[in-house]
């Protein structure tokens, strides 16, 4: 069990039979009422984010949660293969669990995979990961006055927005959380 005032982003709990993890949390004390904590919940297997009051100092089961470090190996459609770096043993997870996470998802990549009693739920990436940029249109010097972008396409298919001065073959770093550029890599 766990206090309502631990509440903190990425911390896991259970409710009504579903598990969700803190995405957002906040302690209101008003003058006359008694004080209570606004919490922005994210179902972990529906991805639904919901707004919930709990009561300060109430007690909710947490949920605990097991992460195993694997490797992309290949995408066959459907299913996205991953290999446990630990025991080399090979598990196929469904799109709907990979995510978000495959517009960034290059094979050889080093992920975490998160697990529920034995079930996968998740696929976490790297904060930032190395990307080929496979079609840019050309950048024009004096098109604006300060910086510019453009679209880049990644070997992976993603498109961020680049720099004027970014080129087909440039190797980028993106940020996975937000899907910004970050930096050329030489």
């Amino acid at each position: 069990m766990i206090s309502t005032n631990d509440f903190r982003p990425g911390v896991h709990i259970q409710l009504e039979g579903e598990l969700y993890t803190v995405v957002e949390a906040q302690h209101v004390k008003l003058g006359r009422g008694s004080a209570y904590v606004r919490a922005k919940i994210r179902n972990m297997r529906t991805g639904a984010i919901v707004e919930r009051k709990f009561n300060a100092g109430e007690r909710v089961p947490q949920a605990f949660l097991e992460t195993k470090e694997m490797q992309y190996l290949y995408s066959d459609g459907e299913q996205y293969h991953f290999m446990d770096t630990a025991t080399y043993e090979q598990v196929a997870l469904p799109a709907s669990v990979v995510g978000e996470s495959r517009r960034f998802l290059k094979e050889g990549t080093t992920v975490e995979v998160v697990f529920h009693e034995g079930a996968p739920l998740e696929v976490e990436l790297p904060n930032s990961v190395e990307l080929e940029v496979v079609d840019t249109p050309p950048g024009v010097r004096g098109d604006t006055a300060t910086g510019g972008s453009k679209p880049a396409t990644l070997e992976t298919g993603a498109v961020v927005q680049v720099p004027l001065f970014v080129e087909r073959g440039d190797r980028i770093r993106v940020d996975t959380r937000t899907g910004q550029y970050l930096e050329r890599v030489r």
